[in-house]
């Protein structure tokens, strides 16, 4: 019964502490093993930018017209989500 108080203290600090960082881990392995060349992605400094090219551990992106750089594939935050098409409203 004295080990209540401890064991009690750890199942809090797993709850709110190392299931959710396990969480996001998993959420981030995910992300890098979908990559593909021409994905829309943002990384983490804030750039918008689109792969052309996966190495291991890099990714060739490109940010602007002509001007690539190499990044590391753990600077990728997002791949953002393709926009949908726009609707038409026909008149009937």
């Amino acid at each position: 019964m004295e080990y209540l108080p401890l064991v009690a203290i750890a199942l809090v600090f797993w709850l709110l502490i190392v299931r959710p960082a396990s969480k996001r881990q998993k959420q981030v392995q995910r992300l890098q093993a979908g990559l593909k060349v021409g994905d829309k992605v943002v990384l983490t400094s804030g750039i918008f930018a689109e792969i052309t090219e996966l190495a291991d551990d890099r990714a060739r992106v490109r940010v602007a017209d002509g001007v690539e750089i190499e990044v590391a594939r753990g600077a990728i935050a997002a791949v953002e989500a393709p926009e949908p098409a726009p609707e038409t409203h026909e008149e009937l």
